[in-house]
């Protein structure tokens, strides 16, 4: 394995589909000249050229309906998004068209596409250009939507998802492009809607995915120094969601904390509630109690930014409220 960044992976990712299938292209804002707007197509105008490579206007509707078309006739589309905040511009292209079309074609238009780009809060972006949009996506039948929390997963997920014969929405954490790992050579794809127990544990179960990944390792070695084992659930695929291994480590643990960076109301983690409390009722030795953003826009102060954010801090003091040690 060699040890590289999550920007780093997905290049890698881009690179090898591009290569393996001719079909493959990928489109968006500045993806070709400048070479991302965060690097990860560094260098694939030169390699591919741009007819595989394809900068756009800042039109995000039309491109995003191209890439639609483009799919319809055999063509298997990679449409970046400079960020997920600018694909609301997209929406309708990305619901009414990608998600519905092989249904409303009776199977006659395969939609074998990805929308992927950054997702989520950086650092001081404000209001408009911190939202966390998985839990948006994965309302819609007929998408995909995956959030890889690591470079391994990032490269393995991608590939699968440019290899899927569905829409797939690819959300990158804004914050993890310079985070590093160990990435398999060679290549490797990680299936669709299996979910990775990144750390096994035995008191409390904490069920996240993207960048909150990071936050509950974190979680999960401080509480090791005050002798609390936490088992660590990466969900990856948000649609489909991988209830076995969800159910699987709260029966083992009897606790969960659900921790995400997204709003409460309506959030992935309300949703992964409700499947523990059908799943695993008779296993939980006490209340899940959910982690998340504070229910208001994002503040630019920096103070009030670090106060609407999930933590390291908050997880803790959820984990030791569910063990009643608080």
């Amino acid at each position: 394995m060699a040890v590289i960044t999550y920007r780093e992976a997905l290049t890698q990712a881009l690179r090898e589909e591009l290569s393996r299938d001719d079909r493959v292209f990928l489109m968006g804002e500045e993806v070709a000249q400048y070479n991302g707007a965060y690097k990860v197509s560094k260098g694939l105008l030169d390699e591919f050229g741009p007819k595989r490579v394809v900068d756009t206007p800042i039109t995000e509707l039309g491109f995003a309906g191209i890439g639609v078309g483009s799919a319809m006739v055999g063509l298997r589309p990679i449409i970046e998004f400079m960020t997920w905040n600018f694909a609301l511009l997209a929406i309708d292209q990305v619901v009414n068209a990608a998600a519905k079309m092989l249904y409303m074609s009776g199977g006659q238009f395969p939609m074998p596409m990805v929308f992927r780009g950054p997702n989520g809060s950086a650092l001081q972006l404000s209001a408009q250009h911190s939202q966390a949009w998985e839990s948006w996506l994965a309302h819609i039948p007929g998408l995909k939507v995956l959030t890889p929390g690591t470079p391994a997963d990032a490269k393995g997920l991608l590939k699968a998802a440019i290899r899927d014969d569905n829409p797939v929405v690819f959300l990158e954490g804004e914050m993890l492009y310079n985070t590093k790992g160990e990435v398999p050579d060679g290549d490797y794809t990680i299936p669709i809607g299996q979910a990775d127990v990144k750390r096994e544990g035995a008191d409390c179960s904490i069920i996240t995915h993207g960048k909150m990944v990071l936050v509950a390792m974190q979680v999960a070695d401080t509480l090791a120094k005050e002798n609390i084992s936490v088992e660590v659930v990466d969900l990856r695929t948000i649609r489909p969601m991988d209830v076995e291994t969800i159910s699987k480590s709260v029966q083992k643990t009897n606790r969960a904390v659900v921790l995400e960076e997204g709003w409460e109301i309506c959030g992935v983690g309300a949703q992964t509630v409700d499947f523990i409390q059908r799943e695993c009722f008779d296993d939980l030795d006490a209340p899940v109690i959910r982690v998340h953003q504070a229910d208001t826009p994002m503040p630019y102060a920096k103070n009030l930014e670090k106060a609407a954010k999930p933590d390291a801090a908050k997880t803790i003091a959820a984990i030791k409220k569910v063990m009643y040690l608080d």
